[in-house]
């Protein structure tokens, strides 16, 4: 009786669900390698810039590499309390082919990046400067009395 209750499978049946179960954990595994993606985003037009985020005792540094950007264009906000955003329109338009891709097509006008602060910044105290296409965002930490009081 109870085999009866259980359907039998077809060999392609067990087949797609083993193939499903690969690609599950293949883009599980492929996205916690890589996490960030690709560095552009057509839709867009941003590509997306290098960037690190030093904390150090005293202050957090963000840095990023805004090469051939009209300076004036930078924008730097804080998106919420633990994440930094930057943005800067670029002099030249760029394509896939100058960046040696062909095989997709599309063109950007931005460069952008994205940083996590996992400590608590003055953001309104934050000091900006950019020489030879290196953004350099310094942000003074908020002392223990400081959060205290908040």
């Amino acid at each position: 009786m109870v085999s009866e209750k259980r359907k039998k499978r077809s060999n392609l049946d067990i087949l797609d669900e083993y193939l499903e179960e690969l690609k599950t954990l293949t883009d599980k595994i492929m996205g916690s390698s890589f996490p960030e993606g690709p560095s552009w985003n057509t839709e867009t037009c941003c590509l997306h810039a290098l960037s690190n985020v030093f904390i150090t005792p005293r202050e957090v540094i963000v840095t990023a590499d805004l090469p051939n950007i009209e300076p004036e264009t930078v924008k730097v906000e804080m998106v919420d309390e633990n994440l930094i955003e930057i943005t800067a329109k670029m002099k030249k338009k760029v394509r896939f082919a100058d960046l040696g891709i062909y095989h997709r097509q599309g063109q950007f006008s931005f460069l952008r990046c994205q940083g996590r602060v996992d400590v608590a910044v003055d953001a309104e105290k934050m000091k900006i400067s950019c020489e030879e296409g290196i953004l350099e965002v310094r942000f003074p930490r908020k002392n223990r009395h400081e959060l205290k009081s908040e």
